[in-house]
């Protein structure tokens, strides 16, 4: 039930930062949403881990590895990029596509080691 209801807050935190950023696509933006949808997708996601690791299932350690290093480079880019939105500073094209194209590089990678 746990799992369930983590997976559930995963998948949607992760849809709310891909959608954000087709949204805002022209002019690139990274809003604070997208920040806060990062950080629970990598909560969430390190918990699951946690807990299929806790549970002796067979998982691919090195791909979740990946998976959790792109997931905090995309914390940190939605983080640097939502403190200049606040600011009303422009946010530059590749920061914002980076937020948006690692969630979707991670999406991919996530259904390839299931």
């Amino acid at each position: 039930m746990l799992h369930t209801i983590l997976l559930i807050l995963h998948v949607i935190s992760v849809v709310l930062i891909i959608g954000l950023w087709v949204a805002n696509f022209k002019p690139p933006k990274v809003l604070p949403g997208q920040f806060h949808s990062a950080l629970l997708a990598f909560i969430t996601g390190l918990t699951m881990y946690i807990l299929a690791t806790s549970n002796g299932a067979q998982i691919n350690h090195m791909g979740y590895g990946i998976k959790m290093l792109i997931a905090l480079a995309i914390v940190v880019c939605a983080f640097i990029g939502q403190k200049k939105y606040k600011q009303g500073l422009p946010v530059s094209t590749g920061l914002a596509h980076a937020v948006g194209g690692l969630a979707v590089i991670n999406v991919i990678i996530a259904l390839a080691i299931h």
